[in-house]
């Protein structure tokens, strides 16, 4: 039988698991921790309200405060007569916070915004869409287009202003004043060339905005944009016109591949014009290639043949080698030189020294070296600008080819004394003439016109009486029975040279492609103006320097000088019939060219 059990009586604190104990240390841990813990809680807070209160009062002010960019202007580029041909436009940037652009953003401000701002609705959703902190909607739209996106009042996108180059001359300067990017900044000629002139400073304009960007407050620390200077050229847009458009017309003419052409003021070593083809309108330059990037006039060296002839020819006068009268026998139009056959057009036997230039002799030029010592020449060479980089402010500019003299066989001393074995650009040879218009001193050449005129001091290269006989030699090549009397202008005194020089290629010199150049002074009784002209390939009918070169120097010439109120100074003679011009040749195959 069973016996009844009574019930016993257990309280809580007899339960065996909590009659556990934890031991001394455990209970030391939690007391250190929760105690650590309550430090570091009043170190945070006294942080916070102390010595850390900026840090967090910035982060705060960062939630409605916004530093709007105030770009500067950037300076005006214009003409010697204050014509603009660089100048900024006001535009507005469209640019979005995707962090802050409502997910919910209905389909109708986007396809308004699309529409507004041409750009695909799907490119644009792409744009809004994610926490980037930035990101450019559209660049330089039009004040008009601004204001109706801003309109449109979507969170998270805003308008700001910046500006846009504007050309007026569009291609007819482009090589002279070149472009900006999108940023402002300058990427070819003055542009580039003067951009820490002309760019300005941005300024920042600090604002408190609400939650939905609406500017309500400005703050005082903020600081104004500085405008950058303005520049005026030397550059004279009605002879740069000229100029373009001659070369248009060679190219017609000549169907050549590419023309160049520079007009410098001998006195004042001022370039009124710089113009080359291809060119490319710098308002709209989508399409365009380095073909019509090219300031060739600068970037392009070739041999520059025969318009080095009157250089060796001045040198020999002016040390007394020879004078004018000297005769020179050609022979039969072919000699032997150091076991090489230099070559002219034709026979014309026993010439003078004026003859030879006249005649644009190869065969008289290579006796007139023998004359000379290699460093004379080289001598010459340098202190009329060869081989050395123009320094006139445009980026690109080279040096050309001018090999020290002691490396000079007589073979090269003679083929240099008549333009072959160095290389210029036609800047270079445009200048080097001035000494011919100068009375023998070469001027410094600007492009940035000086705030007073002054006559600027020049380097003596020649003798004054040196330079007179010369351009007598010069006005010859013009006149009948020259190389380049379709160089002639109508009332003017005109001389100059014609160049015409073989290609080099890949296995040296291609007979199939020409130089042709003319550089002359005009007019000879006063001169004023050095025009120099090069037309790059030629077809085989024009390719001499006086048909192809010759007319287009002619164009600008009797267009530039009443122009600049330059008098004639010759009876103007009506249905003047210019003779044919006879070629300044080349040296065949057998000649070598240093």
């Amino acid at each position: 039988m069973q016996k009844n059990r009574q019930p016993k009586d257990v309280t809580f604190a007899a339960s065996p698991v909590l009659q556990s104990r934890m031991s001394l240390w455990r209970s030391k841990f939690v007391v250190i921790v929760i105690t650590l813990a309550f430090i570091g809680l009043v170190v945070r807070a006294f942080w916070i309200a102390g010595p850390g209160n900026g840090f967090y009062i910035a982060q705060g002010e960062k939630r409605y405060e916004h530093a709007i960019v105030m770009p500067g202007v950037r300076g005006k580029i214009e003409d010697r007569d204050g014509r603009v041909l660089a100048t900024s436009l006001p535009m507005r940037t469209i640019w979005a916070v995707p962090a802050e652009v409502p997910d919910d953003l209905s389909e109708s401000d986007i396809q308004k915004a699309s529409k507004l701002l041409d750009i695909p609705t799907k490119e644009l959703r792409a744009k809004l869409i994610g926490e980037k902190k930035f990101v450019y909607v559209k660049r330089q739209v039009s004040p008009e287009i601004g204001k109706q996106v801003e309109a449109l009042g979507i969170p998270g996108v805003y308008e700001s202003s910046e500006y846009k180059r504007f050309y007026p001359e569009g291609e007819v300067a482009a090589h002279v004043v070149g472009f900006t990017n999108v940023e402002d900044k300058g990427q070819e000629g003055m542009e580039l060339g003067e951009e820490p002139l002309l760019e300005g400073t941005a300024g920042v304009r600090r604002v408190i905005k609400d939650r939905i960007g609406r500017t309500i407050q400005d703050l005082d620390d903020s600081s104004p944009p500085r405008d950058g200077k303005d520049i005026r050229l030397t550059l004279d847009t009605r002879v740069q016109y000229i100029a373009h458009e001659a070369l248009k017309h060679a190219l017609d003419r000549t169907g050549a591949r590419a023309a160049m052409a520079v007009v410098i003021d001998a006195k004042s070593g001022q370039v009124l014009a710089l113009a080359n083809l291809p060119t490319y309108n710098p308002n709209d330059r989508e399409h365009l290639t380095g073909e019509q990037l090219r300031n060739r006039v600068f970037t392009d060296v070739f041999e520059p043949g025969s318009i080095l002839k009157p250089f060796t020819m001045a040198l020999a006068l002016d040390l007394h080698r020879l004078t004018p009268t000297t005769t020179i026998d050609t022979g039969p139009g072919r000699y032997v030189f150091e076991g090489a056959t230099i070559s002219d057009d034709s026979a014309n036997g026993v010439l003078t020294a004026a003859g030879v230039i006249q005649k644009s002799s190869n065969i008289g030029m290579t006796k007139v070296s023998t004359m000379l010592r290699a460093e004379e020449m080289w001598d010459m060479f340098t202190e009329i600008g060869l081989g050395q980089q123009p320094k006139l402010g445009f980026p690109g500019a080279v040096s050309g080819r001018l090999r020290p003299y002691k490396s000079w066989r007589r073979i090269e001393q003679a083929t240099m004394a008549y333009g072959y074995g160095i290389s210029a650009s036609l800047f270079q040879l445009a200048r080097a003439y001035t000494i011919f218009a100068n009375d023998g001193v070469l001027v410094p050449i600007s492009i940035i016109k000086p705030d007073t005129p002054a006559q600027p001091e020049g380097v003596r290269v020649i003798d004054a009486r040196t330079a007179v006989e010369m351009r007598k030699m010069l006005a010859s090549v013009v006149d009948t029975g020259g190389t380049a009397t379709t160089a002639q202008v109508a009332g003017y005194s005109i001389g100059g040279k014609t160049g015409t020089a073989y290609k080099a290629g890949a296995h040296g010199y291609d007979h199939s492609k020409y130089r042709a150049s003319f550089v002359g002074i005009a007019p000879l009784s006063a001169p004023r103006l050095v025009i120099a002209v090069s037309v790059d390939e030629p077809k085989a009918s024009q390719h001499f320097g006086g048909q192809a070169a010759g007319p287009a120097f002619a164009e600008i010439a009797s267009q530039a000088l009443p122009l600049l109120g330059i008098r004639p100074d010759l009876p103007v003679r009506p249905g003047v019939i210019l003779a044919a011009p006879t070629s300044d040749t080349p040296p065949d195959d057998k000649a070598p060219h240093g």
